[in-house]
């Protein structure tokens, strides 16, 4: 069944501990939180906001280059809240660029992903819209899956959108290869991520796929207002109106 989390990056820039923030979030009626690093918090108080808030740890986001130096460091922190899956959240459109740019950054994935494996996690990628320039007439986001056997799509559906894709036609089209998806809003004509509820993102479908489809986590991120909890207040309110 599916579970509907907050991606904690959403508000990056709120001036309080990263335990007070996962409070917040619990006050609400998001069943989980996906980490974006643990700024100054350590292990113990972050578990500590979880079993509190009453939240599950949906996953989270840590850069390949981390991944690479310390994947041990890493997977046990990770571990010790909980959580099952690890995502990267970005590399540059360098890595994207030709067939030969995607094949290394497969390696380099696929490589990570056997780093973590080692120590029980699973390792996902997070697309924005760089991985959508068109290589031998699709897409090199496509090309990655391709070329790589043990790295999971982590699906941002608004930069899908924004990018030009279908968003909702590209996840079922990949499911086989999703776990996890970004609940994301995206203007069409603009080529921009813009708030949920606010773009061209059919929401209703967008949750009746999901749970149709059987996806392990729906992760709520935001971009704008990172420093108000007034993003936490309009995600929760989408929650209480589709979910």
């Amino acid at each position: 069944m599916t579970s509907i989390g907050f991606q904690l990056y959403s508000l990056h820039a709120v001036d309080e501990s990263l335990p007070t923030v996962i409070e917040r979030v619990g006050e609400t009626g998001f069943e989980g939180v996906e980490f974006a690093g643990l700024d100054d918090a350590d292990v113990t108080s972050v578990d500590a906001a979880l079993d509190q808030s009453e939240v599950a740890p949906a996953g989270a986001h840590v850069g390949l280059n981390e991944i690479e130096a310390d994947a041990e460091g890493i997977s046990e922190t990770y571990r010790d809240l909980g959580c099952e899956s690890v995502a990267v959240p970005w590399l540059d459109p360098e890595h994207f660029a030709s067939r030969e740019a995607v094949t290394e950054t497969a390696g380099r994935l696929a490589d990570a992903a056997t780093l973590l494996a080692n120590y029980g996690l699973d390792l996902h990628y997070h697309n924005h819209d760089q991985e959508f320039i068109e290589l031998d007439g699709g897409p090199a986001l496509e090309y990655l899956l391709d070329t790589t056997d043990d790295v999971g799509l982590q699906l941002d559906l608004g930069w899908a959108g924004a990018a030009g894709y279908e968003p909702l036609s590209f996840l079922e089209t990949h499911a086989d290869r999703i776990d996890l998806v970004h609940l994301k809003d995206y203007d069409a004509a603009a080529g921009e991520t813009v708030e949920v509820g606010e773009g061209d993102l059919d929401i209703e479908a967008t949750v009746e796929l999901v749970r149709d489809l059987d996806f392990e986590w729906l992760v709520y991120e935001a971009e704008e207002r990172p420093d108000s909890y007034e993003t936490l207040d309009h995600a929760a309110d989408i929650v209480t109106e589709y979910w």
